[in-house]
């Protein structure tokens, strides 16, 4: 063991207590660097599309519907060769009379597609001027009429897509075929026709549900959950640091659990900025917190 002369002893002592006091302050330093705050769960914000999705709810209608009557009056149908539903071509016979003078006369479909309606039974009287013997859906071609808010009818136009659920029929493929330049003064609605692409049968006047596509926007998305709507208005909470920010944003489109942010205030979120997956009013701005990466987040 070293000596040291009894004149040197009151400053090592002294250096000793100094380095001794010094240890408590550095391990504060190392908390501030390092807050111990609640584990919330995390995730990065990533770029998404979304598509623009204009809504209509119709009915289903014949797009072109053909009457079939006889050419002159007087005959009495004699045999009646087809029926409500079915699908005929074009020049085939649905029916035969009989002419008062004598032998029979065919009634011909102009079109094909379907019977949607027939008044035809064997006695009954045909006239070129009475109701008609056979309503024919030309070539079997629907389409969906809908209602469709002012705000919206801009958004639309011709060949847009569309995928429609119908009621007893599920869903089917259709496309814009005309929008209305007028809209009901009282409602402030429009209508859009929606023609239908299948080979299922259909029935008209059944129910129907669309979703046009009008377009699509691309940028930074959360999930839905990471959106919270308080006094203050509509922010996200991203961690830096360890600690809560919290910051102010402008939503757009919405898909899957997934919402576009379209801008806010200190430039909202960036792609890569790391969000509280589950945002909650608990969480304070500054707040120490212990981020655990999400599985959606890896």
């Amino acid at each position: 063991m070293p000596s040291f002369p009894p004149s040197h002893l009151p400053t090592l002592l002294l250096t000793g207590l100094l380095t001794l006091a010094a240890q408590p302050s550095l391990a504060a330093d190392d908390t501030e660097a390092a807050p111990k705050g609640a584990a919330v769960t995390v995730l990065k914000a990533t770029k998404s599309c979304f598509a623009n999705i204009v809504e209509v709810t119709g009915t289903i209608i014949p797009r072109e519907e053909t009457q079939v009557r006889p050419e002159r009056m007087g005959l009495k149908v004699a045999e009646v060769l087809a029926d409500a539903g079915d699908t005929v071509s074009a020049g085939q016979v649905l029916a035969r009379l009989t002419l008062p003078e004598g032998g029979s006369v065919a009634v011909q479909a102009p079109v094909p597609g379907t019977i949607a309606a027939t008044t035809a039974a064997i006695g009954a009287t045909a006239s070129g001027k009475g109701e008609p013997l056979f309503s024919i859906i030309a070539r079997s071609e629907f389409d969906l009429v809908g209602l469709v808010p002012t705000r919206d009818i801009a958004k639309l136009g011709a060949n847009q897509t569309a995928r429609i659920k119908i009621i007893g029929a599920g869903d089917v493929d259709g496309k814009v075929r005309r929008v209305s330049t007028t809209v009901e003064p009282n409602s402030q609605l429009g209508q859009v026709f929606i023609g239908i692409t299948t080979n299922r049968r259909l029935l008209v006047n059944s129910s129907g549900r669309a979703q046009i596509k009008t377009g699509q926007s691309c940028g930074v998305a959360v999930p839905l959950t990471a959106i919270l709507y308080s006094t203050a208005g509509t922010v996200v909470q991203v961690v830096r640091h360890n600690r809560i920010e919290t910051r102010r944003v402008e939503t757009g489109l919405m898909s899957a659990g997934q919402v576009e942010i379209t801008g806010g205030a200190t430039g909202g979120i960036q792609e890569g900025d790391i969000v509280v997956a589950r945002a909650g009013a608990l969480l304070r701005e500054g707040d120490p917190v212990r981020p655990v990466t999400s599985a959606e987040g890896k």
